[in-house]
């Protein structure tokens, strides 16, 4: 893995007008089912911060391209899973990853579509949440929409360290570029943490309506069914 991964970054580094391309790419392995977990794009992603920092790479090119590439393979294992429901688990690639699908299974139902946000930064599940929403039949808007807004958010967090830390060379000290990187990571969660909790708030607040809506309802036919005294 590390001879491939020195392989590549020489590789961009010689040819950066492919760099954007090839980072695209691999972004796009790496958001994929099963595939990802073989594919080491996030360690790239940090050196190419920092040669965007060092003024070798274009920020915006690898930024558009690797945007797109981790939309893209979140969307294909989406479609996968909404197609094919729950038995595209019985393939036999899933039958070594029964606990991770159980726990994404269990990620999915608690935080609903904030799961696809908290799991673009939770290596271990970020593979398999995307499939699972789709096995879960989340709504295709509701998913895409979360899908290309945490991709930007993932993208510009993996490689704002190696950008900050090459930019420390004209006056932006490291330990500085790496509290501004987890202070942002840190927001972005806490957005999150806090949509969650807001909408769970709204769940229950509509549980104990439709409830107390029963109740209401039940005891008009109590007193409907009451029987009349002669």
């Amino acid at each position: 893995m590390d001879n491939l991964l020195q392989s590549v970054a020489a590789f961009v580094t010689e040819h950066q007008s492919w760099a954007g391309l090839i980072l695209g790419a691999l972004t796009f392995a790496e958001s994929l089912v099963l595939i990802g977990a073989f594919v080491p794009a996030t360690a790239l992603m940090l050196l190419a911060g920092t040669l965007i920092g060092g003024g070798v790479l274009d920020p915006f090119e690898v930024l558009l391209w690797c945007t797109i590439g981790a939309v893209l393979g979140d969307a294909v294992s989406y479609a996968l899973g909404r197609r094919l429901g729950p038995r595209v688990l019985r393939i036999p690639a899933f039958r070594d990853h029964r606990r991770t699908i159980a726990r994404t299974r269990l990620f999915n139902r608690r935080f609903g579509v904030a799961s696809i946000f908290i799991g673009r930064f939770f290596g271990p599940l970020r593979a398999f949440v995307p499939i699972m929403a789709g096995i879960l039949q989340m709504k295709s808007w509701t998913f895409q929409t979360a899908n290309f807004l945490s991709a930007i958010v993932w993208i510009a967090s993996l490689l704002a360290p190696g950008y900050l830390a090459a930019r420390s060379l004209s006056g932006v000290s490291l330990e500085l570029g790496l509290a501004i990187s987890a202070g942002v990571a840190l927001t972005v969660l806490g957005v999150v943490v806090a949509w969650r909790f807001a909408a769970s708030r709204r769940s229950v607040a509509a549980a104990r309506a439709k409830a107390a809506s029963a109740q209401v309802e039940s005891g008009v036919q109590v007193v409907e069914l009451k029987p009349k005294r002669a």
